[in-house]
């Protein structure tokens, strides 16, 4: 029977390259984003090429109740979730004395809530399974403040406190909690910079590390994993 990777933010950057990880072993593919003709793309992309279905939702997951929304429809469609990864996330640079107002309320939505209401949204069903795998994306900057970082260093760091309390929660019911910290990734958030590509880490690898903290065994939980480019952070 497939397994199911529900995943936030699937058609860009990393969240594309973990739907394809995951997909080529034949997972069931659950998946939301803001715009409807990338979804649409992805869904043709994914059939066509992998042995996965693709459930696709038009969402802004800065809005509890589109986030919401998602998962009574996957939990509608599907019967048990194998893997959540709560990836999406806004990058918005400046400081916190000069950033423009609203800067921490979309970042805190986007890149904290949707985690926090995606996990609560799953987890008694993982738990009543005992099985089940959450990654949150977190970031370099969930551990190192930087100049011009502002909120967006504010929400990331919540975001792993965030993890750390569901992962002491979720020991006792075999439901394993792990949060990814990559650096500097070649994704959009990027785009425009004048840094040679090399520079950067491949969306693949941030993937590929995700499947292979998934592929352990039940008795091992790969807690954090920090990832940065091979010349170090950007």
């Amino acid at each position: 029977m497939n397994k199911l990777l529900v995943i936030t933010g699937g058609t860009k950057g990393i969240g594309r390259a973990i739907i394809e990880r995951f997909a080529r072993e034949g997972f069931h593919i659950a998946t939301c984003a803001r715009n409807e003709k990338d979804l649409a793309a992805l869904e043709t992309f994914i059939k066509e090429t992998y042995p996965a279905t693709v459930f696709t939702m038009k969402a802004d997951v800065s809005k509890k109740e589109e986030v919401m929304r998602f998962v009574q429809a996957v939990k509608d469609k599907y019967n048990k979730v194998d893997v959540l990864v709560n990836n999406a996330g806004v990058f918005i640079p400046g400081t916190i004395h000069e950033e423009e107002e609203g800067a921490l309320e979309l970042m805190i939505n986007t890149n904290l809530y949707s985690a926090y209401h995606m996990a609560r949204g799953f987890i008694h069903e993982m738990k009543a399974a005992r099985s089940g795998h959450i990654f949150n994306m977190c970031s370099t900057a969930s551990i190192m403040p930087y100049a011009n970082g502002g909120s967006y260093c504010i929400s990331k760091f919540a975001l792993l406190g965030m993890s750390k309390v569901l992962r002491e929660e979720m020991k006792e019911h075999n439901v394993r909690v792990t949060s990814i910290l990559p650096g500097a990734t070649l994704t959009a958030s990027w785009e425009g910079v004048d840094l040679p590509e090399e520079r950067f880490m491949k969306p693949g690898d941030v993937a590929e590390s995700v499947w292979s903290a998934y592929q352990l065994s039940d008795r091992t939980v790969i807690e954090e994993l920090v990832m940065r480019p091979q010349l170090g952070d950007i």
